[in-house]
């Protein structure tokens, strides 16, 4: 045999080198698949022990920073009371989630349909959401009476404008080519609304969502601060004001748990309801496929 059919015979053939990247790829996918979960956990298991370490360590007394298995068994413990008030704030989250929803996409309708309409009233939308909700309570506990409907006006404020602006840049941001075929086959305004803008829109719908979601959240307990500071209130944030005042640190660990693992559970369900929506056509949820 020639030296350079030999050499043939040692270099891998262009197949078996496309087999052997793909392979690379593959694993590379999986161990990004399994580091998205372990990672976070690693850490926040290694946290969950410094933090118990340290109060040992320093002897450092429960009611100023108890220890995770002391937080653990009040949230058992007291399970029914924290889990009734988490009940009224997710109502409160809910609730003001929906009406940002609804309010938010309605009024970026209106806006795509006359400049006019978004030149008046962009702007107020604009001074709600700069303006902090604690300095905005004050008249709202005196112009409504409700302790609900306060409540659900504050989260509301705090979530609409993602929702609102979101959605508006996705009415937007069409095609411009499409918008030049929808005319010349004669749509209708709204028949280029309904077919080509809202789809259009969708993720940068569900984009201002996922914000939306956790703001909700934060304005409901924010809420809850400034109306249950006077025990008007009986959602998480009353809980943790009153453990506070009782210096009763592991209820209000407990209770800052439940909001965190709250949030984190909304943030989770609504990626999972852009992921099951996207997925088929947009490109954003197309990426873990390639």
């Amino acid at each position: 045999m020639s030296t350079i059919e030999a050499g043939a015979e040692r270099r891998p053939a262009p197949l078996e080198r496309a087999d052997a990247e793909e392979l690379a790829r593959q694993r590379q996918r999986r161990f990004e698949r399994i580091g998205r979960w372990a990672l976070p956990l690693l850490i926040m298991v290694t946290a969950i022990w410094l933090w118990d370490r340290i109060c040992v360590w320093n002897d450092i007394p429960h009611f100023i920073l108890p220890r995770p298995g002391v937080v653990l068994e009040t949230l058992v413990a007291d399970a029914p009371l924290l889990f009734s008030s988490l009940w009224v704030t997710l109502k409160i989250t809910f609730l003001s989630l929906l009406l940002a929803v609804l309010g938010g996409v309605g009024l970026a309708v209106l806006f795509t349909q006359s400049k006019w309409v978004e030149m008046s009233f962009f702007p107020f939308a604009v001074i709600l959401q700069v303006t902090p909700i604690v300095a905005i309570f004050p008249l709202i506990n005196i112009y409504v009476e409700n302790q609900t409907a306060k409540l659900l006006l504050c989260a509301w404020i705090v979530a609409f404008f993602p929702i609102l602006s979101n959605t508006t840049l996705g009415l937007n941001s069409v095609d411009r080519n499409l918008l030049d075929l929808f005319k010349m086959n004669g749509a209708s305004r709204w028949q280029t609304l309904w077919h080509l803008r809202l789809p259009a829109s969708m993720p940068y719908f569900l984009g201002g969502l996922k914000i939306a979601g956790g703001l909700a959240l934060i304005g409901a307990v924010v809420a809850e601060f400034v109306a249950g500071s006077a025990g008007q209130s009986t959602g998480l944030a009353s809980r943790i004001i009153e453990a506070g005042y009782r210096l009763n640190a592991p209820r209000l660990f407990a209770a800052l748990i439940l909001i965190s693992f709250t949030g984190i559970v909304i943030f989770l369900a609504l990626s999972w309801l852009s992921n099951r929506i996207l997925r088929r056509w947009h490109e954003s949820a197309l990426v873990g496929e390639h």
